[in-house]
């Protein structure tokens, strides 16, 4: 952040960060957005057969390794060649499973009112996942803390825009890794009734994740496994590879009925090819390898396939995110998710180190990315900075921003053309000397017209600077703040909060989950 932007900080309005009602902000009310427009699709049919020939070949003569031994069994029961740790697969054995996976399918969280339907035309979004430090303007950059933690987490309930709890938007390290799970998923739980992921890190957080799931959705073991109640996301270690921690706990999940999402993550000119094609080629061959074997343990199970394939810079060897090859690579992979029937992940990123213009920039073209894609579940959409490595809450209300203008985007109305939309006696009224500012038209759409920014600043210079020269991390920062301040967690039937409170003492008692795997 500049000097300049520092020493106003102290100055200014609060802006729109207090309204009528005692809001924080207006926002837009829970929806599910549909995305109306067709995919951007950068290659023609020979180009869509080149990736899958080429990812059929790797399964086929080059192999993935398996670093799970449940996995290697399960794939020489299913007639595959196994070789130590490397696992060759035949096109007619990969399609065949891909084929039992669902095009679309529901998760439901303890609110049935959140369920969210994962394929088709829906695009969702998820908060920041997985940095370990955190950055605000009064602090600047920490080592992640649990009360950051929590911070998140209402952040995540409290806008309308984000639809699920993604993986923790920042790592408490004040938190034994030991027992960090138990805290964590509990947190979830308790102060959203949003969908929550819970991390595929062996048996032990696996389990216990779930257990919390059902018992804070008041459910029967049954009832759980009847239907998709949470998810996990699996990345593979590229190139080439599949660990054994999240193997193992996606199976535990699929055989539970939860879905699984599975993201290769494949940097361009670093752990996969430095073209867009081969990077593409080689994220989806690790993919399906894992798609394959959860359908043939679960056939029919719910799972995504994701996208996380962008570029490194090749000066420094740091990734980059929201370049115009990460976009056309997120394009691309939406062509395959379709030709494969497959719900498609990808994210909100950026490299920025602060919530500044190339924050900006860079998570709107991910962003846009994703709608261009046809994507339908967004991670990490509010709140990352540093190529993942930092979580900051301004950088949260800034992306809400942006979310909320995609939503407005979406909306039909936007476009509509009916008469009265056209407004053909509208115009003959106003005629060629007038105005529309107070014609009835006007007068009875005004307050809906248009989308309502909650941080953005659509005054004049001269305006601006007389009320404090307020910058946007400053707004965003008292916004942040006035949240906190008002925030309520959603409530629970205290008897399942005490059966769920009482299950993480046990747990954390009996010593939570191993710390390496």
């Amino acid at each position: 952040m500049s000097d300049d932007l520092k020493r106003k900080r102290s100055g200014g309005r609060t802006g729109n960060a207090r309204r009528a009602g005692g809001q924080a902000i207006s926002q837009m009310s829970w929806r599910i957005p549909v995305n109306p427009d067709r995919p951007i699709e950068p290659m023609g049919p020979e180009g869509v057969e080149a990736i899958h020939k080429g990812a059929m070949r790797i399964l086929k003569d080059i192999g993935i390794r398996f670093l799970n031994d449940e996995a290697l069994g399960l794939f020489a029961q299913a007639g595959c060649r196994v070789e130590g740790q490397t696992v060759r697969m035949d096109e007619d054995f990969v399609m065949e499973m891909v084929a039992r996976a669902p095009a679309e399918f529901t998760i439901t969280p303890r609110n049935p009112d959140r369920i969210l339907p994962m394929g088709g035309k829906h695009i969702l979004f998820g908060n920041v996942s997985s940095p370990p430090n955190y950055w605000d303007l009064e602090r600047g950059k920490v080592s992640g803390f649990m009360d950051g933690f929590r911070d998140f987490i209402k952040l995540t309930q409290y806008f309308n825009c984000i639809h699920f709890a993604g993986g923790y938007p920042v790592e408490p390290i004040d938190i034994h890794p030991s027992v960090r799970h138990l805290d964590c998923v509990y947190e979830k739980l308790v102060l959203t009734d949003k969908v929550v992921h819970a991390y595929s890190l062996g048996k032990e957080r696996v389990e216990d994740a779930m257990e919390m799931v059902r018992i804070a959705g008041g459910l029967s073991h049954e009832e759980f496994r009847a239907t998709p109640r949470m998810f996990t996301n699996i990345n593979s270690v590229s190139p080439l590879k599949h660990d054994f921690p999240m193997i193992d706990g996606a199976l535990r999940l699929a055989r539970a009925g939860q879905a699984v999402i599975v993201t290769p993550f494949t940097l361009a000119g670093a752990m996969a090819p430095v073209t867009m094609a081969g990077a593409v080629t080689l994220s989806i061959a690790e993919a399906l390898a894992a798609i394959a074997l959860i359908q043939y343990v679960a056939p029919g199970a719910p799972v995504m396939i994701g996208t996380f394939t962008s570029n490194v810079d090749m000066k420094s060897g740091a990734p980059a995110f929201g370049t115009p090859e990460y976009m056309r690579a997120t394009q691309m992979t939406g062509q395959m998710a379709r030709f494969y029937g497959l719900p498609l992940r990808s994210s909100g990123v950026c490299a920025a180190n602060i919530p500044d213009g190339q924050a900006m920039w860079e998570t709107s073209n991910s962003l846009w990315a994703a709608v261009q894609s046809g994507t339908n579940l967004v991670y990490h959409a509010a709140g990352w900075l540093e190529g993942g490595l930092i979580a900051s809450p301004e950088k949260f209300i800034m992306d809400c921003e942006v979310l909320q203008m995609i939503q407005r985007y979406m909306e039909p109305e936007v476009w509509a053309t009916t008469p009265e939309d056209i407004a053909i006696g509208t115009i003959a009224e106003v005629g060629p000397d007038g105005h529309y500012f107070g014609c009835q038209h006007t007068q009875d759409r005004y307050t809906t017209a248009f989308y309502q920014p909650f941080v953005s600043d659509w005054r004049n210079f001269e305006a601006w600077q007389i009320d404090g020269a307020v910058w946007t991390p400053e707004r965003a920062h008292r916004i942040f703040r006035a949240i906190m301040a008002e925030f309520e967690a959603p409530p629970m039937d205290p008897g399942v909060h005490e059966e769920l409170s009482a299950f993480v003492a046990r747990r954390k008692a009996e010593g939570g989950a191993p710390t390496d795997f």
